[in-house]
């Protein structure tokens, strides 16, 4: 994987847990359950263009509809 992109998916998980107030672990185990981690890499080229705020209300909206 390129460097990158595990830069970006690191920065998505600590603003994350910053955000839910949970540890980085907690974060990993959401983002492993809910398949958000390929989901930043398939869509890394728009995405990491955003603003944290932005992907943060991105990532708990892909949650919500893969928990659906």
């Amino acid at each position: 994987m390129d460097s990158d992109i595990l830069y970006f998916i690191s920065f998505c998980v600590e603003h994350y847990k910053m955000h839910k107030g949970i540890s980085g672990s907690e974060a990993m185990q959401l983002f492993d359950k809910y398949h958000v981690t390929e989901y930043l890499c398939d869509n890394y080229e728009v995405l990491h263009t955003q603003g944290h705020q932005w992907l943060i209300s991105e990532i708990d909206d892909f949650i919500q509809k893969q928990a659906a």
